[in-house]
């Protein structure tokens, strides 16, 4: 049977759609609850998989994150031996550090809210990707952004932000937007998240009455990337399960 390592940093932001459709298609999860004390694994000779969602974090510093380092290894080694990956939000940051890019504070301040990103051309022969509309409406919760490494391929930008969504070698890729979430995601954040969105000069409750018809929007790339995800994984593991090795 596969096994997806899921890492939760705070409890809002879990994998909602991701780990539905992982499910629907037979992999089992192994979510680890940070927030909660549990551990990131060291190695992933036992998995089919990795996920590795957001929080409020920086990726810049040790600081609050003492995970930080442990993660980034674990990416690193993902990435090389090429194991289906799936990161969002901070996850996003973390990959394009552990494959040679750079984070740092937003010159634009914080994107936070329903907004639009548009998928690059290099969308159009992504396996999670491909055949989508060029604009899509996303959920957006980060101050931070990225540069990218040297291997990696933008997929999605929008004017604030250049970075948006990228590859990195065959099996990886990184959201700095939320594509997963659902009405109850969206009240969780504004409900955690409060602060955040009145420091940056936003009304949560515009957010909240943006949700249903911003979700609606979001229900093709919700689908199709978690979907495409979840038989990837799924197929991972039966190509490398030791009774199908030479």
């Amino acid at each position: 049977m596969s096994r997806c390592l899921v890492i939760q940093h705070v409890e809002p932001e879990g994998p909602y759609a991701i780990a539905l459709a992982l499910e629907e298609y037979g992999v089992e999860l192994d979510v680890r609850h940070l927030f909660a004390g549990d551990e990131v694994p060291t190695q992933l000779d036992e998995y089919s998989g990795v996920v590795v969602m957001g929080g409020p974090m920086s990726v810049t510093s040790d600081h609050g994150f003492p995970t930080r380092r442990a993660e980034l290894a674990l990416l690193a080694q993902a990435v090389a031996i090429g194991l289906p990956t799936l990161c969002v939000c901070l996850g996003a940051q973390l990959l394009a550090v552990a494959t040679g890019g750079r984070v740092y504070a937003g010159e634009h301040g914080r994107e936070i809210g329903f907004g639009t990103v548009r998928l690059e051309s290099t969308a159009d022969d992504d396996y999670l990707l491909s055949s989508l509309e060029r604009d899509q409406t996303v959920l957006h919760w980060h101050g931070d952004t990225f540069d990218l490494g040297p291997d990696a391929v933008r997929l999605c930008e929008n004017e604030l932000y250049k970075n948006q969504c990228f590859s990195v070698g065959p099996n990886a890729w990184g959201f700095q937007f939320h594509f997963e979430v659902d009405k109850e995601a969206v009240e969780a954040f504004v409900e955690t998240f409060q602060g955040e969105v009145t420091a940056a000069g936003l009304d949560p409750f515009a957010i909240l009455g943006d949700a249903p018809e911003a979700i609606s929007r979001l229900v093709d790339l919700t689908d199709q990337v978690t979907t495409r995800f979840a038989l990837l994984v799924a197929a991972f593991r039966m190509v490398n399960d030791p009774p199908f090795q030479r």
